[in-house]
């Protein structure tokens, strides 16, 4: 499992991808890992990937468990996609009308979910 980021470290990173339009990747993955750390926290569960590549990804959302092949239920965004939309910048059906977010199956509309508040 990985390190947990703590809320400071988190924090800190998501205001340095704020304000830069050419952020460190260094701050970009955190900040992504960050958000992704806050939604398995809010929504614990096997049925839903979310992905955001090449940072991370977290399986969130209770229902049936998936352990073999693609899952079902798989979201999928670039980084300053999911940091817009986890907080509150963007909306999640803006984003995937846009085809920035990519989701498939039943379960994988995580809008109400969203805002993550760090």
């Amino acid at each position: 499992m990985p390190k947990k980021i703590t809320t400071d470290a988190g924090r800190a990173a998501l205001a340095a991808v704020a304000a830069s339009d050419a952020p460190a990747r260094t701050d970009l993955a955190t900040a992504v890992r960050y958000l992704l750390q806050l939604l398995a926290e809010k929504a614990p569960g096997n049925s839903v990937e979310m992905r955001v590549p090449p940072f991370g990804a977290v399986q969130v959302v209770e229902g049936p468990r998936h352990t073999r092949g693609t899952p079902p239920n798989v979201v999928e965004t670039d980084a300053r996609t999911w940091i817009a939309v986890a907080t509150g910048v963007e909306q999640w059906a803006d984003a995937a009308a846009s085809g920035r977010i990519v989701a498939s199956g039943v379960r994988s509309d995580l809008s109400d979910l969203l805002p993550l508040r760090p």
